[in-house]
């Protein structure tokens, strides 16, 4: 099983995605509590006080403008309730907000990866949302923000793994374009029939050749397992490994991945940098959740597919990101009150849209199903296609973040500039492991 652990270079969301966490607070009177309309809100508070709570997220511009417009919302039905919103795209957010919480002074609320969620817990960084009702969400997609009998965050959105792909950039190449349930052999024979096609500066792929996510996909579809462990261990099969690598060790020698330099140089959703956006690759790893804000930077330009797959499924189903309020808030009535209002109310529902994923709560994926554009309906659809045979996405072990977030990249970009064969990047990758092993 899956242990998810955040994307580095997720520059909207990523949907979701990487990455400022969502934080938010919420406090009003009884009157400003029936205007609402929910009765899953906790108790609203009835205080008059002034109150401002740090909320902090990572996202695209369009999530961005989302939450800001939920949050003025929630301030107009409680005016004692104010925010401080801290926004950007995912590169840096966890560097940032890890920052915070050592020095004491995290967000009140925070929108966290569901990877990070085992570490955050353990180390008692965050508060029971035991106020927040969770009636209404799947068991499995809460399961990965609770421990020990706790609910400790809420799930946002629930998401499929797979791949994005420049349908316009095909369509005009003569590409043919691929299809849901395709396999690896279909990936890797695609791009080596696009080799004649595609002009100088133009690229088949982003280099994944020691992509932890992509290469956990890989190894899932050939039947080896997670790449860690629930219970903490390293678990890379060596040759499937050392192939994977192999395969972008030609595509890169056939210059169907972009050079170390450009590939390096991306930054997903980034308007200027992002490769696919400048129309330098055609392919890259996506959420279902995402196809909005690819679309908001060239509009109907672009599609999802599922993950490809061999003797099993490689893409998989999770929470898209957990919200939860921390420790370090001296506010946590009024955050946990809004918590349960960002995620059980039907017009904050409204409101944020499918911007993190399709609505964790049951109820408020009923009420956006009927009003979903082409782009949220294409999400769907690659999320339904990978739903039924998807790998089982847990947690797991807590601990890896640093070998998953700083020392896979490093291994990844020496491959990149070849500096190592794929002998040696398995190698330096199970030496690393050492430390982190239960």
């Amino acid at each position: 099983m899956l242990i998810w652990k955040r994307l580095l270079k997720v520059a909207m969301t990523a949907s979701l995605v990487g990455s400022l966490a969502a934080c938010g607070g919420g406090g009003g009177n009884s009157a400003d509590h029936s205007q609402t309309g929910n009765s899953g809100n906790a108790a609203a508070n009835t205080s008059n006080k002034q109150v401002k709570l740090r909320i902090m997220w990572w996202g695209s511009q369009d999530r961005h403008q989302a939450t800001l417009a939920a949050l003025d919302l929630y301030t107009e039905n409680h005016p004692n309730i104010t925010f401080e919103p801290e926004y950007s795209g995912m590169d840096g957010y966890l560097d940032k907000l890890s920052t915070q919480a050592a020095a004491k002074n995290a967000p009140d609320i925070v929108q966290l990866d569901p990877g990070w969620m085992p570490d955050w817990m353990s180390r008692n960084q965050l508060t029971p949302l035991t106020d927040v009702d969770v009636s209404k969400f799947d068991p499995k997609l809460l399961a990965g923000g609770s421990l020990d009998g706790q609910q400790y965050a809420v799930p946002l959105g629930s998401v499929a793994f797979g791949m994005i792909y420049d349908k316009a950039a095909l369509d005009k190449l003569g590409i043919p374009t691929p299809a849901n349930g395709w396999t690896w052999d279909d990936f890797f024979a695609l791009a080596e029939s696009s080799k004649s096609k595609l002009p100088e500066g133009q690229y088949f792929v982003k280099d994944y050749a020691a992509n932890y996510f992509v290469y956990s996909a890989y190894q899932y579809a050939k039947g080896k397992g997670p790449v860690i462990t629930d219970d903490g261990h390293f678990n890379i099969d060596r040759d499937t490994f050392i192939d994977w690598a192999n395969h972008f060790d030609k595509l890169r020698k056939e210059g169907l991945v972009p050079p170390a330099d450009v590939n390096t140089a991306d930054k997903e959703l980034d308007p200027q940098m992002d490769l696919m956006v400048s129309g330098k690759i055609l392919f890259r790893y996506s959420f279902s959740n995402a196809l909005t804000s690819w679309d908001s930077l060239k509009k109907g330009a672009y599609s999802l597919v599922t993950m490809p797959r061999a003797e099993q499924a490689g893409g998989w189903v999770k929470p898209s990101m957990y919200l939860a309020v921390t420790n370090d808030s001296k506010y946590q009535k009024e955050a946990i009150e809004f918590v349960n209002w960002f995620v059980n109310d039907p017009e904050a529902a409204k409101t944020l849209g499918t911007l993190r994923g399709i609505p964790a709560n049951s109820d408020s994926a009923k009420i956006l199903e009927s009003s979903m554009s082409e782009t949220d309906k294409g999400g769907l659809d690659m999320y339904n296609a990978s739903a039924p045979d998807a790998q089982i996405w847990t947690a797991g072990a807590g601990g890896w973040t640093n070998f998953i977030d700083k020392d896979f990249p490093y291994v990844h970009d020496q491959l990149s500039f070849g500096k190592i064969t794929p002998e040696q990047a398995f190698d330096q990758l199970k030496e690393a492991s050492a430390s982190y092993e239960n």
